[in-house]
């Protein structure tokens, strides 16, 4: 006689429901890039084509990711299984809003680049890929900001550093090798450590689902903290905090001008979130052990960055030492924790991923116009082109920190939740890093801008190619300044999702099947 059939219910493990059409928006983003870049390879004789569509999809990726952040603003943050495997059985894709507007924020600054390469990046460089590891790279950003799983999250970092080390030594000048010896040398180590922290972490609670692990850290279960400070050490590597920040400006300044801004604007915020995401959300306990150190490590970053760049004479390896000073300013804002800190370190990041590509651009404009970028050769680029030094003046009054532009907010946030918090320390350090950095554009200005040339420069013309993504992202500077509320609301809600994930992991699991320690 037959065994009966045993009716095997799927609905434990397997989403039965259909999925919503507004949760796909999760998962496009991401698809839009490896499908796009997949394309681009196979075109890598048609450098026009490749061009115009890396654009076209480049502003489709703007556009959902806009869409995916108005549509968790309404909703709250969404997740999506893939294969429709159930958390924790699957691998999920889950955004919030931190997520959402960290993507959105990279899609604008990776437009922007895309646009300035038509001018700045050459017949054969393209050739050799420049678009296609940009669309892979920003398939690594997304899915960095967008995955709900820890183990994916390395993955995600493991797409963009790849291709980031692509794109650092396209044109294989010896400088570059050089560059991307350091820069790859130390981004492998940080993901070698990441990698181990992961598997420490897997054997402590049997799972890599974000929200699975934040809801078991809220119920007691608490790793070793020798496991936070892996991870502690592991991001700090990757965001280029002190004292493992000495890669940064030995490996930014070699790549072309356009590559350089990318990186500034875009990888190091992806170290920055990963330690928010990883110690804030799902290792509180570890957080509230290392945050006399973080903020030790990021008071030593910011005035550190600040006074590097004081002593630079060239104007991209000054930069590199800006963008250290601002991530110690965004350490600050994790050290401080609460809605206060890190609302003002989100400000800032979301900020920075702007601000810093629109430098880069100008540094590469001014380079072109003065023919080269050494402040003891520079001068006269006033009188070359007027409306260029405008814009270049409004980005260096933004980067100080300076009213009306958007610096200013997220520091005036920073200093108040420091000094609420009892930390003047933190306070004074802000505010120095502020000074010194005004006097570093300042001597920036007067020097390269405002000095008369030797020989009077002739009336320079900055193209659309160039004209138009520094004019976009001069804009959003000014207008985060002139009109923050919105951006720090958004902050503040963001800040606040990441201190309490109960809707996070409430969208995850929607009937608490995850809570069980």
């Amino acid at each position: 006689m037959a065994a009966p059939e045993k009716t095997v219910d799927l609905a434990a493990a397997y989403g039965m429901a259909p999925v919503p059409a507004g949760h796909w928006l999760v998962i496009l983003p991401v698809a839009l890039c490896l499908g796009l870049g997949a394309v681009l390879l196979m075109l890598r004789e048609r450098t026009a084509l490749q061009a115009r569509l890396a654009l076209a999809g480049l502003a489709l990726l703007v556009a959902l990711d806009a869409l995916l952040l108005w549509q968790v603003a309404r909703e709250g943050p969404l997740t999506m299984a893939m294969g429709r495997w159930l958390p924790p059985f699957g691998i999920a894709f889950t955004v919030d809003l931190l997520g959402a507007a960290m993507a959105l924020a990279s899609a604008v600054a990776a437009f922007a680049a895309a646009l300035y390469a038509l001018a700045d990046i050459s017949e054969s460089e393209r050739r050799y890929g420049f678009f296609p590891f940009l669309l892979m790279m920003m398939a690594g950003v997304s899915g960095a900001f967008l995955t709900g799983d820890l183990f994916n999250l390395y993955v995600w970092f493991e797409v963009l550093l790849i291709s980031s080390f692509g794109l650092l030594i396209l044109g294989s000048r010896r400088e570059q090798i050089d560059g991307g010896m350091k820069y790859a040398v130390l981004n492998l180590i940080g993901t070698t450590l990441f990698l181990i922290a992961i598997g420490c972490l897997y054997g402590v609670f049997g799972t890599l689902n974000m929200a699975d692990i934040a809801a078991r850290a809220r119920l007691g279960e608490r790793p070793p903290m020798a496991l936070a400070a892996l991870f502690l050490f592991a991001f700090a590597m990757k965001a280029a905090a002190f004292p493992v920040n000495f890669w940064l400006p030995a490996s930014y300044h070699t790549p072309k001008i356009v590559i350089s801004a990318l990186f500034a604007g875009l990888l190091t915020k992806v170290g920055v979130y990963a330690l928010m995401r990883v110690l804030v959300m799902l290792l509180p306990a570890g957080h509230a052990a290392f945050g006399g150190l973080i903020a030790l490590a990021a008071v030593a970053t910011m005035i550190a960055g600040a006074l590097g760049a004081l002593a630079e004479t060239d104007i991209r390896r000054l930069l590199g030492y800006v963008v250290i000073s601002g991530i110690g300013n965004m350490l600050a804002g994790v050290a401080l924790g609460g809605v206060a800190g890190l609302s003002g370190a989100i400000f800032y990041a979301l900020h920075s991923v702007v601000l810093m590509t629109a430098l880069y651009l100008a540094a590469g404009e001014a380079g072109r116009i003065g023919a080269g970028h050494s402040l003891a050769g520079l001068s006269g680029l006033w009188q070359a082109n007027g409306v260029f030094a405008g814009l270049s003046l409004a980005l260096f009054l933004a980067a100080s920190g300076l009213p009306p532009f958007s610096g200013f907010w997220p520091k005036a946030m920073l200093v108040r939740a420091a000094l609420a918090a009892g930390a003047w320390w933190i306070a004074a350090a802000i505010l120095l890093s502020g000074f010194l950095t005004t006097i570093v554009f300042g001597r920036l200005f007067l020097l390269a801008y405002w000095r008369p040339a030797a020989t009077p420069l002739p009336a320079q013309r900055v193209g659309w190619r160039a004209g138009v993504p520094l004019t976009l992202l001069t804009a959003l500077v000014t207008g985060f300044g002139l009109f923050p509320e919105p951006l720090a609301a958004l902050s503040q809600r963001a800040a606040a999702g990441l201190s309490d994930p109960s809707s996070y992991m409430q969208s995850v699991f929607p009937q608490g099947e995850g809570h069980q320690p």
